[in-house]
């Protein structure tokens, strides 16, 4: 993206507010690496910002330019109610208390400006490395305890081939699968191993354990929906959502959760699907367990998921050892597994690469990568094929027509619901239902360290809080933390505070609370035919929401953390050696705080619901068999068909969703 001289200067001086030269009166000579004296523009980090902003949309672009426009003029200042200058000709600690005011101002776009470039410059600052002879490198990273990559990607023969097609080919099929992850993966290959003629198509790029170069910034900017940039309209939740070949398998956390019993029932009775609480439906799920590997064997706890284990045990909660989809992490002691959400390069997460794409590539199917679909092609009613664009590897689009029996579109449900809507579907309910499964980190310092970046991403859960209301509630549960993501998601006092608490990543310990949301949002396009996201956390959701940052920060204490840090813009930090009294009066301070949209980083790793299944072809577009009530021959077959979220990490629900959906395909070619 390319910024105006003066709109780099802007940047260029709020990002040195963001993250300016401290000095440490305490003890001035102990700088490893400058850390402490180091300002954002020594690290060039305006300029990174402005290379991330190409993987966001036009609109994006163009408001992300009208925010530096208002930072760099005089008029600013009514919005702070500071001097009438640019951001560039205030003091630093001008700027600091500019950036304080917007964090959480009344006015939503001036937090929604703070919340975007606080997220780009903390991740860039602390997760962006360059590559050089000696390895990967951060001029933060030995300062604040970060290892950055563990080891070189190996250098292996890729084992699946993808294919180029020529500008205007057609190609024929008896099955197009649009999207590669839990959906398109396991159709996929049950429907090629069953000797249909497959052909699926994966918007994002094949990258395999060769690639996988553990670089934090790198590898979420290919592996990742627009390059880990992508947030609901008005910036209020950070979406991450998998854009590779396997999807959200290649880069998630590994937990393989069937759907509760009591999610299944409501599936089931609130929608008009009797599937869901059949025999047939549970051995789909024995079917993809056995597929990927599900085990608890390989569940072994790092030192934050410990955390959450003795915390949670301590105070006589619940908790449990998660199930993973891994075969052979044991061997290293797991240590690796902590790169995961970075690509596996030992190549022991069974995700759809290593099984049903696999599978379906073993028994013909033939894979297009970098290939988006435009809008499926209809007939008389019917789906007959699609067409899309391939993009090659010097840039040029070329057009593609896929001719097909049976169209399955398994893209996510983000652009699922898109590609419907562009393809001419009418449904009301297309896009509408989103649940994101929204999601807080609260972080906690240890005196020991926690180093949360080996090990298992997720080993431990509690689900002591799911049915706090019905079956609507929170699980407890651990993230990956790698440099980038903590600082995003660590809560921006001013600057010297942010910098004092990523000092002390490595006895850093996060929990997150994962809400089951009742109340969804919508997916609707843009001119482009693009997905646009709206999502606002209901009232009903916010209080189940506060409830679980209450109970992770308790068992945080009861694990022995000396400092917790809340997920808010103004109320962050709470010192266990101050006592209950203390924890008591913030936990009742906080749903006084305001949690709306950007006063606290919400994140989204779970996209839901947006096109339901149902018996009730009024409020679903989906029949329970998959196949859509507008066009005949037109499945869907992933988590936007999920008729309310999982309230559980939704892969294996997805999986064995899509092998239901998959026999019944079957039956209509045999």
């Amino acid at each position: 993206m390319n910024l105006t001289p003066k709109q780099l200067v802007t940047l260029r001086a709020v990002c040195d507010a963001l993250i300016p030269e401290v000095r440490q009166l305490n003890n001035p000579t102990n700088d490893i690496d400058d850390f402490w004296s180091r300002k954002a523009s020594d690290f060039n980090l305006a300029e990174k910002i402005a290379q991330a902003m190409d993987y966001t949309s036009p609109a994006e672009q163009s408001e992300f330019r009208q925010l530096l426009d208002l930072l760099a003029s005089p008029v600013l200042g009514l919005t702070w109610f500071g001097p009438l200058k640019g951001a560039s000709s205030l003091t630093t600690e001008q700027r600091e208390q500019l950036l304080q005011s917007w964090s959480h101002s009344s006015i939503g776009l001036l937090r929604k400006g703070f919340s975007a470039l606080k997220k780009l410059a903390m991740f860039l600052y602390y997760g962006y490395s360059d590559e050089t002879p000696e390895g990967s490198i951060n001029p933060s990273w030995q300062a604040i305890g970060y290892p950055g990559p563990l080891s070189p990607a190996p250098l292996i023969e890729r084992p699946l081939k993808t294919i180029s097609v020529s500008n205007g080919e057609t190609l024929t099929c008896d099955v197009v699968v649009v999207g590669s992850g839990s959906g398109g993966g396991v159709v996929a290959g049950e429907l090629a191993e069953a000797g249909l003629n497959v052909i699926i198509i994966e918007k994002g790029k094949y990258v395999a354990e060769d690639g996988f170069t553990q670089r934090e910034a790198q590898m979420i900017g290919e592996l990742y929906e627009r390059g880990g940039t992508l947030a609901t309209s008005d910036g209020g939740v950070t979406i991450f959502a998998g854009s590779c070949l396997g999807g959200g398998t290649t880069v998630n956390w590994a937990g393989a959760f069937r759907t509760p019993d009591y999610v299944l029932e409501a599936w089931t009775h609130n929608h008009a699907n009797p599937h869901f609480l059949t025999p047939e439906y549970q051995k789909s799920f024995e079917a993809v367990e056995q597929a990927t590997h599900v085990n608890t064997e390989e569940s072994q706890h790092n030192q934050q998921n410990q955390a959450l284990w003795d915390g949670a045990k301590k105070l006589s909660y619940h908790v449990d050892l998660i199930p993973r989809n891994a075969n052979g992490c044991i061997e290293d002691g797991c240590k690796s597994c902590g790169y995961c959400s970075l690509g596996c390069q030992r190549g022991t997460k069974m995700s759809m690469l290593k099984t049903y794409i696999q599978r379906a590539f073993d028994a013909g199917a033939r894979i297009l990568a970098e290939t988006e679909v435009s809008r499926i092609l209809v007939k008389q009613g019917q789906a007959v094929g699609v067409k899309a664009l391939q993009h090659s590897a010097d840039g040029r689009l070329k057009e593609v027509t896929i001719q097909s029996k049976l169209v399955v579109v398994a893209a996510g449900s983000i652009h699922t619901p898109a590609l419907l809507i562009r393809s001419g579907l009418q449904h009301p309910h297309i896009g509408r239902n989103l649940n994101l499964h929204p999601t807080v980190s609260v972080a906690a310092r240890y005196a020991h360290p926690i180093n949360s970046w080996w090990g298992n991403m997720m080993s431990a859960v509690s689900n002591e809080f799911t049915r706090m209301d019905g079956n609507f509630g929170v699980k407890l549960e651990t993230p990956p933390i790698h440099s980038g993501l903590l600082g995003l998601a660590l809560p921006w006092l001013s600057g010297r505070h942010h910098k004092k608490t990523m000092h002390h990543a490595n006895h850093m310990g996060a929990f997150i609370v994962l809400t089951r949301d009742r109340d969804g949002g919508r997916v609707t396009v843009d001119k482009r035919g693009q997905p646009i996201l709206s999502y606002v956390l209901s009232k009903y959701d916010r209080q189940h929401l506060l409830r679980g940052v209450a109970e992770a920060a308790r068992i945080h204490v009861a694990a022995g953390a000396e400092e917790v840090y809340f997920p808010h813009n103004s109320f962050p930090v709470h010192h266990a050696s101050h006592g209950e009294r203390e924890f008591s009066s913030i936990i009742k301070s906080l749903p006084t705080l305001g949690w709306k949209p950007n006063q606290c980083a919400l994140f989204s790793a779970h996209q839901m619901a947006s096109c339901r299944m149902g018996g009730i072809k009024a409020t679903h577009p989906i029949a329970p068999d998959g196949e859509t009530y507008e066009i005949k021959n037109l499945y869907v077959a992933d988590g936007s068909a999920f008729p309310e979220c999982s309230g559980a990490n939704p892969m294996l629900s997805i999986q064995a969703l899509a092998h239901f959906t998959a026999q019944g395909i079957k039956a209509r070619f045999a």
